[in-house]
């Protein structure tokens, strides 16, 4: 043992001491102590207390590693004061995107400095001295807001970036956090999953006010060059265009593209865009928490968010309710049922929309494959319905609707058994149609479309049980005119397919028209059209057939008109199919679109079978028109 040594030979061992630092646990300043007596190492790496040694240096070190880099303790006010300050500064930082507010270590290492007697050096000293000192003069060591900013940060309001954002009546709290590279950079928003579906997509691609400048800035830089070079100074037209838009309307690239196309004087399509992304900081970043604030999502993509917990969003709001749900219901027993409810639940205020909603259909008896009739377990028999909390508006309505009707069909069982029963002609029209789309398959769309004409048709979903009364006697009183028109709608599609059929057959040669006039049918035609396909529609789908033969058989002798017209028809379905993808991911549903939509074949029939003729007039410049004033 060395011990000894160290203690007979005090007189002749050196003493070296090496890497002084500060030590919380110990409260001190601490170097690493190394003996040696002539070359042989008694201790190495001993700690030992520096103020003794050096009790100057002890001193700065204290002040750099235990008062200005936080690794320090203190119930006194100044120490939570300090430290709160310094966060605030750094949160500015944060959220105006600059590195440059907070002054370095330097400045408030001289603050201290400036205050502390030399004798301070560590923890215990510290105390004896602050102390006292504080007797005197209480706020001593309190930093003020600008000891810690090198300028104003006059740019850096609650307005400008606010703690929260609303939107409609939630409010969600914001967090910055200015980190290039890291997942958390640029602005966070905290989104309790019950709340999820009613976030606006709109609103949260504005970000907010101090950072919008900056992403308007990069989609107008994303515009083609023949764009960019008429909006210039650039930032003159951010300004203007931030006077023009109205934030959260709809996203900031459309926005951006509507002021373009104003500016340019011609209509600019979604698909000019560089394929460049924005930096990850322009989009706002959706952080999904549970009710214990648990993380369960997060991503800068709202549509994927809502695809993996939209869900999961709408049994949490349920079960934010109890008691509001109910099962098993077969007439209507339950009141009025309102739109929609307000409710506390913790510190949140949540909106849930309540709908009366199909019950699942127990399996086929004796099991098997085969669909299940819209009738029988489908729709009337074997079946109720559930009352159910929605957390968005436009899931609720659908969802009514299709629990009314299926409600009214248990109470309205026997004339749809005799509907069921009285098609009359109908086996014929199906053979006729076979190789479109099975007999089965057909008549099941068949009554449904007539179902949802009879039953409701235009009319609002009862939410009453007057209501429900007196629609039903409407029901009853249409089934029968309702099944007559469906059937000849019907029977017009199926000749006119036929007539399509033949041209399509006589023309395959015409090669790219033929793909387009099958693609245009296929989107009119398909399993399940009768009742998707809005009822006031049904009776120009043959127009709209004939109007596909017509452009076949005329190709040949004016194809430099088709070819002159096509792009323009494209570009419209181009547009309302990017439109229509965006809708369904966010979980909207607009009817200026669906009105766009026809609007398009109405276009089709005035371009190429003009003979037909259109029930309102259309033209290229109208439907930009509608576009423009509808659905930019």
């Amino acid at each position: 043992e060395p011990d000894w040594i160290e203690k007979a030979a005090a007189h002749l061992v050196e003493r070296a001491y090496v890497e002084p630092h500060w030590d919380k646990a110990r409260g001190e300043v601490v170097a690493y102590e190394n003996v040696t007596l002539h070359g042989l190492v008694l201790a190495a790496r001993r700690k030992a207390s520096y103020g003794r040694i050096d009790p100057a240096r002890a001193r700065e070190i204290f002040i750099e590693g235990a008062l200005v880099a936080g690794e320090f303790e203190s119930p006194h006010p100044f120490w939570a004061h300090n430290r709160k300050l310094v966060r605030d500064v750094e949160e500015l930082e944060h959220r105006a995107r600059r590195p440059d507010v907070l002054v370095d270590d330097r400045a408030i290492i001289e603050f201290y400095a400036r205050q502390l007697p030399a004798e301070v050096r560590d923890a215990r000293s510290f105390d004896a001295w602050y102390r006292k000192a504080a007797q005197r003069d209480a706020k001593l060591l309190f930093l003020a807001r600008e000891d810690l900013m090198r300028h104003g940060a006059e740019s850096v309001t609650e307005e400008l970036f606010p703690r929260s954002l609303q939107v409609g009546e939630a409010s969600f709290p914001l967090a910055y956090r200015f980190d290039p590279g890291h997942p958390l950079d640029g602005v966070t928003i905290n989104v309790p999953l019950a709340l999820l579906n009613q976030l606006d997509d709109a609103a949260i691609d504005w970000l907010v006010p101090g950072m919008i400048r900056e992403k308007v800035t990069w989609a107008m830089k994303a515009l083609p060059k023949r764009v960019r070079t008429q909006l210039v100074p650039a930032p003159e037209h951010v300004t203007k265009f931030l006077e023009w838009a109205t934030a959260g309307e709809r996203p900031v690239k459309d926005a951006v593209l509507a002021y373009a196309s104003r500016i340019v004087g011609e209509r600019l399509d979604a698909d000019i865009w560089s394929k460049d992304e924005p930096p990850p900081h322009l989009r706002m970043n959706v952080r999904v928490v549970d009710e214990a604030k648990r993380e369960l999502a997060m991503g800068r993509d709202l549509g994927e968010l809502r695809k993996r917990l939209g869900e999961a969003a709408t049994l949490t709001l349920a079960r934010a309710k109890p008691g509001m749900e109910r099962e098993g219901i077969t007439t209507w027993d339950l009141g009025e049922l309102p739109e929609q409810v307000t409710f506390r639940r913790g510190n949140q205020t949540l909106t849930g929309y309540p709908a009366l909603s199909p019950s699942p259909s127990p399996p086929p008896k004796g099991g098997g494959n085969s669909p299940p009739s819209p009738l029988g377990e489908g729709r009337g028999e074997g079946k109720s319905v559930a009352i159910r909390l929605f957390d968005t508006k436009d899931r609720s309505e659908a969802e009514h609707r299709e629990g009314v009707k299926t409600l009214m069909a248990l109470e309205l069982k026997e004339q749809l058994r005799q509907l069921e029963r009285g098609l009359p002609g109908f086996n014929a029209i199906a053979m006729k149609f076979q190789a479109t789309i099975p007999a089965d398959k057909l008549k099941a769309d068949l009554i449904e479309a007539i179902v949802d004409r009879a039953f409701l048709g235009a009319d609002e979903p009862p939410r009453t049980a007057k209501g429900f009364e007196e629609q039903k006697k409407r029901a009853k009183a249409r089934l029968p005119a309702v099944s007559e028109a469906a059937l000849r709608h019907l029977a017009a599609i199926v000749e006119a397919s036929q007539q399509y059929g033949q041209a399509v057959a006589q023309h395959a040669g015409l090669g790219r028209v033929v793909q387009e006039v099958k693609a245009a049918r296929e989107r009119l035609i398909y399993p399940g059209f009768l009742a998707r396909t809005p009822w006031e529609r049904l009776e120009h789908i043959p127009r709209y057939l004939k109007g596909y033969a017509l452009r076949l058989e005329k190709y040949r002798g004016g194809a430099e008109r088709d070819q002159r017209h096509a792009p323009t028809v494209q570009a419209f379905w181009n547009n309302y199919e990017a439109r229509a993808k965006a809708d369904h991911e966010a979980g909207r549903r607009d009817p200026n679109l669906e009105e766009f939509r026809w609007l398009i074949e109405e276009l089709r029939v005035s371009l190429f079978a003009q003979e037909l003729r259109t029930p309102l007039p259309v033209s290229a410049k109208r439907l930009q028109k509608f576009w423009d004033q509808h659905l930019r």
